[in-house]
């Protein structure tokens, strides 16, 4: 465990900035807009040699009610009892307000550090706003400017006792030279090392859809709490949220994304933000989860969505929320499963779970499979197994004929894992047919059971590289 720091105050005073700032990238959604944070994010935060759980909340709202924002101010309260300090961040340039002395006198209430923090206050028009800060009790405030990092060193030497404290009450060692990253987009065999990495890696799990299919209750039922916001309002969610999970050993980084809508429908400047999370979400995610409306069956947004995983070439499963209000299942589950096999013939046997989030059922199913799918989609075999495929593929179907002559492949290898993808060596790569391709692909599929895995063919000139000739 590490020194968990949670960001708090009104809405609109910087608090997603100063997230992004500690993170050392652009995360959190950020826009003039107030409310644009309404779960709670956690991301790994570095301040010189500190490294921390940084949390990044909703805007405090005066409100108790079920509405959605009394829902994301127990989402902030939730953080506050979880982290081991509390940054209180005020608007310098507007000064203080009534609802920053509202929510001062409730954070006082923790029983865990508190730091004041003036935030935009660079430059002078900060000033008057930073010396009424000191009205609220909270001891005395940084300046700060989450946007250009000033203020940075101050809130270092607040942090840095904290962090000694928490390490040493954890017994948290340093980390090895060896703890080393790795490309997972480099050919060639992995060492040991980087399969050991591999096998602790939290696999990257992105739960993606339209609005409103039930992705951020599915997560909680996961999790066993209301861990992200829910409702029947459609579009809650609007970052794309990292949470961490275990699973029968394997460790998870479960994303929840924004619902998306068809391209025409999003016009609004802070969806198209959350869009371009999701998209974001699925080129970092290693396995994809497709998370369909039971009630409404697989629609035309749900097959883009579809496509795109597997043009990005990451694990598709497929998961029918909302199955146990489904009246007709046969006939749905067969419509589903042909409409599939029509647009998505590239990865035949998509796993396709039925699922209910709301009543946690199947869930664990929806895991298993998302596990035995991210296995095939590490899958590596030898180079001489692949020659032996490649030589029953094409004794059993030949190339064409181009050109009044039969086109040759000579050589082939595993290049890369994740996915699964595969260099031809033949004399005339711009001539080989697409329909061949496919042939291959699915020979290569069917052969090494890669069902619902998208495999890769990359074609390059020349004979068999490996061989000397004389």
């Amino acid at each position: 465990m590490t020194l968990k720091v949670a960001i708090v105050g009104r809405p609109n005073v910087g608090k997603s900035t100063l997230f992004n700032r500690l993170v050392g990238r652009r995360v959190a959604l950020v826009d003039d807009t107030p409310g644009v944070t309404r779960d709670r994010r956690e991301g790994d935060g570095h301040l010189g040699d500190l490294d921390f759980t940084i949390i990044d909340t909703a805007g405090l709202e005066d409100v108790t009610d079920n509405s959605l924002e009394a829902r994301m101010r127990r989402q902030t309260e939730a953080a506050i009892r979880d982290a081991d300090i509390t940054l209180f961040v005020i608007d310098a340039r507007v000064g203080l307000t009534e609802t920053d002395r509202f929510f001062a006198a409730l954070v006082r209430r923790s029983d865990k550090p508190i730091l004041l923090l003036a935030n935009k206050a660079e430059g002078k028009a900060g000033a008057d706003g930073l010396m009424e800060s000191y009205e609220l009790g909270l001891g005395e405030p940084i300046a700060i400017s989450a946007e250009h990092g000033e203020g940075m060193a101050d809130l270092y030497q607040f942090l840095r006792p904290l962090w000694i404290a928490k390490r040493a009450e954890e017994g948290i060692v340093e980390p090895s030279e060896d703890d080393l990253d790795f490309d997972s987009d480099v050919e060639g065999d992995e060492t040991d090392e980087e399969a050991a990495y591999r096998a602790n890696k939290p696999i990257q799990m992105a739960i993606v859809g339209r609005p409103n299919a039930g992705k951020s209750t599915m997560i909680n039922a996961l999790l066993g709490e209301e861990r992200l916001l829910t409702g029947p309002e459609a579009g809650i969610t609007r970052d794309s949220i990292s949470v961490p999970f275990e699973f029968k050993g394997r460790k998870l980084k479960l994303v929840d994304t924004a619902g998306m809508r068809r391209k025409r429908g999003v016009t609004a400047k802070l969806e198209k933000l959350s869009v371009g999370e999701t998209l974001r979400s699925i080129r970092f995610a290693e396995i994809v989860v497709l998370v369909l409306d039971g009630t409404l069956g697989l629609e035309k947004q749900d097959l883009t969505l579809a496509s795109l995983v597997v043009q990005e070439g990451r694990g598709l499963v497929i998961a029918i929320n909302k199955w146990d209000a489904v009246k007709n299942k046969d006939e749905m589950m067969q419509d589903i499963k042909d409409r599939l096999q029509i647009s998505l013939p590239q990865v035949k046997g998509l796993p396709i779970i039925t699922t209910s989030g709301l009543a946690n059922r199947n869930l664990n199913t929806l895991l298993d499979a998302a596990l035995a799918l991210h296995a095939k989609w590490g899958f590596r075999v030898s180079t001489s197994k692949v020659n032996r495929w490649l030589g029953d593929a094409i004794e059993t179907h030949s190339p064409p004929m181009v050109s009044g002559r039969r086109l040759k492949i000579r050589y082939a290898t595993q290049i890369k894992q994740r996915p699964p993808t595969i260099a031809l060596f033949t004399t005339r790569p711009d001539e080989l047919p697409e329909s061949y391709m496919r042939y291959l692909i699915n020979s290569f599929r069917d052969t090494f059971g890669l069902e619902g895995v998208p495999v890769r063919v990359v074609l390059r000139k020349g004979d068999n590289p490996f061989v000397n000739e004389d």
